[in-house]
This record gives structure tokens, sequence and C-alpha cells, in this order.
């Protein structure tokens, strides 16, 4: 019982200080839609033959939460 209010207040807490990301806009001829960093520094490293692992999995989605780039107007 403990822990699920630990784990709720925690939730609560991450809810609280969760923020939109920083958007970088692009022209439309670079990007249509929205894409993370750490989608970009995926598909970076993947291109030269770097497998992702779990780690990277955690990174690239905080990246993401981090840094849009943006293809359209900013809102």
């Amino acid at each position: 019982m403990y822990v699920q209010k630990k784990e709720r207040a925690r939730n609560d807490h991450a809810d609280e200080n969760a923020r939109e990301p920083y958007r970088v806009r692009l022209p439309r001829a670079i990007a249509d839609e929205d894409v993370g960093l750490g989608d970009v520094l995926k598909r970076a490293t993947s291109a030269i033959g770097i497998k992702p692992c779990g780690g990277c999995e955690r990174r690239a989605a905080a990246l993401n939460r981090w840094l849009v780039f943006s293809g359209g107007r900013l809102q």
C-alpha cells in the first residue's frame, strides 16, 4: 500500500513538472512532420551501423521529450 501511494505521488509530481518540448522550426522542404532529436540521432547511428539497445531507446525518448524539430508553424 505504501509503495502504491509513493508511486502515485511520484507520477503526480512528474505531471506537474511536465512541459512542452523546445521546438526548432525547419523549412517545409526539409521536414513536413515533427521529428524528435532522439529519432534523428537514432536514424544517424543506425545509418552508420550502430544497433540500438534498451538504453538507446530510453535516451531517444528523453531527447524527444526535450527537443522537437517542427516542419510547420510554431503553435
